[in-house]
């Protein structure tokens, strides 16, 4: 590979690292926001199918990033962008705790309650996200690399559902966990939102396996990559 190309590749590694460290930091300020998305009107534990939180939103897109950077740069490369994420979102966690705690003029448009109410516990969420995603983030590198090596490079689909299912399962009961025992959600309502989130999760991933065969598709014809080949970065 030549120097432009091995530039060309470090740009694009910043670029998906930037869009990953993004969705992460938004799905942590977003998540006290709930929606009931209804292909079907089933409720299960007390809680309609997915009665779910807007923070899952850009949450997949996180997994989908890491897939595609572990599958182009290697596992080395994918954990060093977990690493950033979690940095990104313990920093901005300070940013809104000193923001909350800056009282509010009398003429501002927000006012300290709005304020607090809003972002107020975003330290406990971010907590709670912050363990789950270590925990899942970690695993669902781990067992890509795994499949990756049994399969030789081949299979993208398999290693690409069985790493991002087992992970996603982990973080949504990680964060339940945490989100109930610190208050913020009822308990009855732990066994829905586990179940309703989890599935929402795995249909996503099912989603996103051919955007993912797409970029290595590119990555691999503006690479000129062979199977199993990762690019390193300088």
């Amino acid at each position: 590979m030549t120097l432009r190309d091995k530039l060309a590749a470090q740009r694009i590694y910043l670029l998906l690292g930037a869009l990953f460290i993004t969705s992460l930091v938004v799905s942590n300020l977003i998540f006290k926001k709930f929606f009931y998305w209804h292909p079907v009107d089933v409720e299960i534990f007390g809680t309609k199918l997915f009665e779910i939180s807007v923070g899952i939103l850009p949450y997949p897109i996180t997994f989908l990033i890491t897939d595609l950077i572990s599958e182009i740069y290697g596992k080395k490369r994918a954990n060093q962008v977990v690493v950033a994420g979690i940095f990104a979102s313990f920093f901005s966690m300070l940013i809104v705790y000193v923001a909350n705690a800056a009282p509010a003029t009398e003429w501002s448009p927000v006012n300290d309650t709005l304020f607090s109410s809003v972002f107020g516990s975003t330290a406990i969420a971010v907590l709670a996200s912050m363990m789950a995603y270590l925990f899942a983030q970690f695993i669902d590198i781990q067992i890509y690399h795994y499949w990756k090596a049994l399969t030789k490079g081949k299979h993208l689909w398999l290693r690409n559902n069985f790493s991002t299912f087992l992970s996603q399962f982990i973080d949504t009961a990680t964060v339940l966990l945490l989100l109930c025992a610190f208050g913020e959600i009822e308990w009855n309502l732990f066994l829905g939102l586990l179940i309703a989130g989890f599935l929402f999760k795995v249909m996503i991933a099912a989603l996103d396996t051919p955007f993912l065969y797409l970029g290595v598709y590119l990555f691999r014809k503006r690479f000129n990559l062979k199977v199993n080949e990762e690019i390193e970065l300088l």
